[in-house]
Parts: structure tokens; sequence; C-alpha cells
């Protein structure tokens, strides 16, 4: 890692440590540095959050002021949290990780511990809850449910803001003697990778101080204090009120810690973050990663529809910011509340229903004599595909003054607002990949790496994320990658791609591998054939015409009989056949060139990332992927346009029906 370039702003003292890492590796990177411990019972997503944690603490990590770390797993989310009370009681610094039914189970003990103003810090990937079906993915029901616990709530758009928040949460946390819930969406930031700035240990030891001096031992006998003590009617409304003493500075103590944050790194953020909306006449509000995706959109509006649409970010659910969301949108003629869950039982969605209530407050009060029209829409379910042509499906829907103000995105039902378009919102020159196979090969992590490996050696803005949930069971699993110059903000499938690898011929059958390709775009096949005219005949007629019409080059290589062979470990080979794409990447993408990189230049460099990512397992495994990297690069082989030409089919391969469009965009349905 080195230190971040100032990118043409101003000089601050601690700019940050430039890398790559998804959200739970930043949030683990600050944690382990400025606590003492955690008490969790990780659930996923937040399990990586937890498994880094326990992880420094096996490797004997000490916290910035050399207390050794501990970490607590007891035997549910409940009892960590209880724990977690009993460790911010006795004046630790304390963490605890975890999401959607994790987090409800522990909401009796969350009362307690704001009761108690012990200001712990709980990091939640934020997932759907289980309700009419299981599923794991990012969803805001969790953290809903648990609003109204008496702690803060902070919500993070991306990885750099879930780190950055951690730190911020635990110096308001602190001031305010109130706790705070750091949250993230699940999968969608906490295993997404991106380039961020670590903060400096420095800076983490200066800007939340030496837990030893700001923290008090409520379990120290010589404190007299009772804790939890039962209050009847005498009593208790009188020591609940009294509470409000300690949250009226809540909002404050953020704010200064906001302030003296960006102060010190530049990286500045607000209560509500708006964007493009001091002229704005329609506008988009929400909480989380599809707000990026927002963002980029509102520029393309803007740009080249010239509609005045902005967008607002809702950076603190808890204190809820009611004046500056007042402020920020009481001059558009409409705007759209749009969350990831659904509540029909109440009035509206809880976010909704908060500026609802902010509004008619600022009216009744004469600060404002107007209230915009209000739409609400749910969306990103489950971690359903949140795409900018439901953004710009949801500012026309206001623009033409529908009077539907409920609407769904991204499904197929009499809700749903259709997608008319979707357009491209990438950075000018952005290089996309979108990988395909049938189980993960080691996909997964392999996409991670090539990231990180782009991010470190060329110096691009990168994001990487699978979509998650198939690959552990052997199913069709589909993965990401961006590369660009400028800041990558669309969090959502792809479907623009410049590069596609097939890590198993049969995704041919099972996905719609090619959908999206460019004109001109490079195409990778892993089969066992070591001849460009078996390859091809292995291809189906439909994906040969679609290639042939693109003008794709068609790549090929056995990358499962290279990890077999390579392999020192058996238990490596399928990981082993992810990483030999790493090698295929370099050769058939453009970025090597572009640096003027010798083939010895790029395996030093590719040496010096794999130590990064493996070392510790061993010089062994370190060689044994380096190995597997560089004969990707060197064996790979390009399928000949003469060969291309040809109509070459092997006899009774299985063959799909011909009349299924396997190569078109995937439908909403």
């Amino acid at each position: 890692m080195s230190k971040a370039r100032a990118n043409g702003k101003r000089e601050v003292p601690y700019p940050g440590i430039a890398t790559t890492s998804d959200g739970a590796g930043i949030v683990a990177w600050v944690e382990t540095n400025i606590t003492h411990g955690s008490c969790a019972y990780p659930i996923t997503s937040s399990t990586t959050m937890g498994v880094a944690y326990e992880m420094a603490v096996s490797n004997g990590q000490r916290n910035l002021w050399g207390d050794k770390l501990v970490f607590i797993q007891p035997e549910s989310e409940h009892s960590s949290a209880s724990t977690a009370e009993g460790f911010a009681a006795a004046g630790g610094r304390v963490t605890n990780f975890t999401s959607g039914q994790g987090l409800i189970l522990m909401k009796e003990v969350l009362y307690t511990i704001s009761g108690k103003r012990l200001p712990a810090v709980f990091h939640i990937g934020a997932r759907a809850i289980t309700s009419h079906s299981l599923n794991v993915h990012a969803g805001h029901d969790d953290v809903m449910a648990v609003s109204d616990t008496g702690w803060g709530i902070l919500m993070s758009k991306h990885a750099q803001q879930a780190g950055d928040f951690a730190l911020i949460a635990r110096r308001a946390a602190e001031a305010s003697s109130t706790p705070f819930l750091a949250v993230q969406d699940g999968f969608l930031t906490t295993h997404t990778v991106e380039d961020v700035l670590f903060p400096e240990k420095e800076f983490m030891r200066e800007y939340v101080g030496d837990p030893a001096e700001k923290l008090i031992n409520l379990m120290d006998p010589s404190l007299g204090l009772m804790t939890g003590v039962v209050q009847n009617q005498d009593s208790y409304m009188k020591g609940k009120i009294a509470q409000r003493a300690y949250y009226d500075k809540v909002e404050a103590a953020l704010v200064e810690a906001m302030e003296v944050f960006a102060q010190q790194t530049g990286r500045r953020y607000d209560l509500v973050e708006p964007y493009r909306m001091d002229d704005a006449e329609v506008a988009i509000v929400g909480m989380g990663c599809m707000i990026e995706t927002c963002e980029a959109t509102v520029d393309y509006l803007r740009d080249v529809e010239g509609i005045k649409a902005g967008c607002v970010h809702v950076s603190c659910f808890r204190p809820f910011p009611a004046r500056q969301i007042v402020e920020t949108l009481k001059n558009v003629e409409c705007f759209a509340v749009v969350e990831r869950m659904d509540n029909p039982m109440a009035e509206s969605n809880p976010l909704t229903m908060e500026i609802k209530a902010a509004f008619a407050d600022a009216m009744m009060t004469g600060k404002i004599d107007r209230i915009p029209m209000i739409y609400s829409g749910s969306a990103g379910l489950g971690s359903r595909d949140v795409r900018p042509g439901d953004f710009t499906a949801t500012v026309r829907h206001m623009m033409n003054g529908n009077e539907r103000r409920y609407f769904v995105l991204g499904i197929d039902h009499e809700l749903a607002l259709p997608r008319t378009d979707d357009p491209d919102v990438r950075p000018e020159g952005a290089f996309s990949m979108r990988g395909h196979s049938v189980g993960g090969f080691g996909s997964v992590t392999t996409n991670k790496i090539i990231a990180d490996v782009m991010g470190e050696l060329f110096g691009k803005r990168v994001q990487a994320y699978p979509k998650y949930g198939s690959e552990k069971k052997g199913l069709p699993t589909t993965y990401y990658l961006t590369i660009a110059d400028d800041r990558i903000r669309m969090h959502s499938e792809l479907n623009q791609v410049d590069f596609i690898p097939l890590n198993d011929i049969n995704a041919f059958y099972y996905s719609q591998p090619l959908a999206g390709l460019e004109q001109g775009g490079a195409v990778f096949i892993n089969v066992a054939q070591d001849s460009p005219e078996e390859v091809w005949s292995r291809v189906p007629p439909q994906g040969k015409a679609f290639l042939r019409e693109k003008e794709a080059r068609v790549y090929a290589l056995d990358a499962a009989g290279i990890a077999r062979e390579v392999a020192t470990d058996p238990s490596l080979t399928v990981r082993m056949q992810g990483i030999v794409l790493l090698g295929i990447f370099l050769r058939v993408t453009p970025f090597a060139e572009e640096r003027g990189l010798s083939r010895d230049e790029l395996e030093t460099a590719v040496e010096n990332a794999l130590r990064a990512k493996f070392g510790k397992r061993g010089e062994q495994v370190v060689q044994d992927n380096l190995i597997a990297v560089m004969r990707g690069y060197d064996e790979v082989f390009e399928i000949p346009a003469e060969v291309m030409a040809q109509e070459l089919e092997v006899p009774g391969l299985f063959r799909p029906d011909p009349n299924v469009r396997l190569f078109q965009p995937v439908s909403m349905n």
C-alpha cells in the first residue's frame, strides 16, 4: 500500500493509504486497530468482518495502544450483544458484526445498551429479513426493525464510506454516550472490492483517542454505581425522559466528528448528502449503494436529456436529520423516496414516513409554505438489481404527473414502472468484464485478485463483485468487474461488457453469456480441447453467429488442466483454475501493453500481488499461483477468423432449443 496522491485537492495531514478492499475489509482494518475486542456471532453477510477480526486475534495483533485484541463468539447473536454490553460496561471499546435475523435477535439487548449509555459500535451488513422466504442478500428491513432502540444509525453507500463511518460513529458515540449502528448493504458493499483509502494508524489513534482515557468502567467497585435496576411507577418515566439530555447531544457530536474528519482527511460527509440539487426540479432520495447508481444516472439525465434532476443520500437515519432533509428538498416540484424494503401495513415505508413527517412539521411551524409532491418506491429487495433504467423510469413517472404515488422497480408487477431505456452510466473509457461459470471454479476469488492487481499495478479505479448465492452449489455463477480512470458509481449488474470469460463451456446452455458484448470485444472459453477447430466446434450455432456479428476475438485454454498440473495441494485445484484466468485477462486486455510492461516486469508485479494475497499460506502456494497465472498468460490461444467463419459442430453434442434466445439481455420477469 502507498500513500494516496493529493488528486488536486488541498493538502491534508492524513489523505489515506491507497489500496483495494471491500466494505468488510476496510471496516476490519479500522476496528482491529481501535478496539479492545469483538463479541460477535457473525451471520451472512457480516461474516467476513468477523472472520477478519478473529484472524487478527489469532495472529496476536494488538490495537494502537498495545492492548491485545479479544474475540468472543457466544452461542447466538443475542448472547453476543449481551457479551458486548458487559464488555462495554467494563470500560472496553467493543464492536460486533451482524445482519438480518441476527440483528433482530439482538433487539432486546440493544435497548439495554443504549439505556445504559454504552458507546458501542456494531457493524451491519444490511440484509432482507426472512418473511415469505429466506434471503441473505441486501435489504433494509433488519435495520428499520431496530431503529427505535435508541442507537445512532449511519448508512454507507460505498466501501470508503463504510470504513470512514466506522471511525466517525465511534467518535460520535463516545462523545454522546450513545451506541451506533454502522450500516452497509449486505454483499453489495460488504463484498464489493473497490479502490479505497485506508485511514492511517496515526490518524486513527489521534481521531478516536485512547480508550483508557475516554471510557468508564461501570463495574469498578469504587464508583458505587448501580445499572439495570428495577424502577416502578414512581421512577421509570423520570429516568426514561432524562435520557433526552444525552440524545440531544448526538447530532452535534456527529456534525463535529464529520467536520474534524473532513479537515484531517479531505473526505467530507454530512447527515444528508445532496447531489446536483442546487437547481433540481425533480429528485430521488434513498440510502445505500443504489444512490451511487442514482448519482451517475442524474448526470446522464442532465447532460444528455437536459432534465434538472438531483438525488439525495440520507447518510444518517438516527438521529433523523429532519431539518436538513426539508432544506435540501423544499424547492423541487416532486421527489421519490426509494427504499430497500416494503411494509404495506404502515402508512408508508420508514424513510418515506419520516420525510413526510419532517415536511408536515415544517409546514405547520411556518418554515415552508408548500410541500413538494412525494412519491415512494420499493427497489432492490434481497439484492434485486437496481439499474439506471429504473431511476430514469422513476423520474419520468414523476414528471408525467402520474397520480400513482407508490411504485416498485425492477420486477414484472402491476405496481412496477417499466424500463423504457437503460443508459450506460459507467465512466468514459471504462472497461468491463462479466464472467460466467457453472459453479464457482475459483472465479469469485480471482475476480477480486484481478481488481487488486489492476488497482495496485496500473493505478486504476476498480469495482469487482460476484452475484453471490450460487457458486457453492454448483449452479450458474456470474461475476463482474469494471476498471476505469474515474470513480465507478454503477452498483448494478453489467449489461455492457468488453470481455466475457466462460469458466465452463456449459455456461452457453445455462445462462445468457454473451448479452451486451461490445463490438470487437473478447471472449474466453475454458475447454479441454487444444485446437481452434475443436473449440469452435463446441460453440452452439447461435453463439457462432453472435460472435461473428460482433467481430469478437475468441480465446481458449484448458485452465482446468493447468490447475491439475500445477496445484501442489490437490484441494486448491478448483481455485487454481480460476487463478489461471488472471494471466488470460492480462494477455487479452490492453492494460499491460498500454503500460509498456515486458513479460518479465509483468511477472514480477503479479508475484508481488500474489505474495500479498497468499504469502501467509507459504511460499509454495505463492509459486503455484504464479505458475498458473503465467501459464495462462503464455498458453492462451486465439481462434483464427478463418476458423470462426466455419460451421464446425461436434456430432451428438447436446444442443438447446434453437428458439431460445440465449444471447439477449436478461428479462426482469
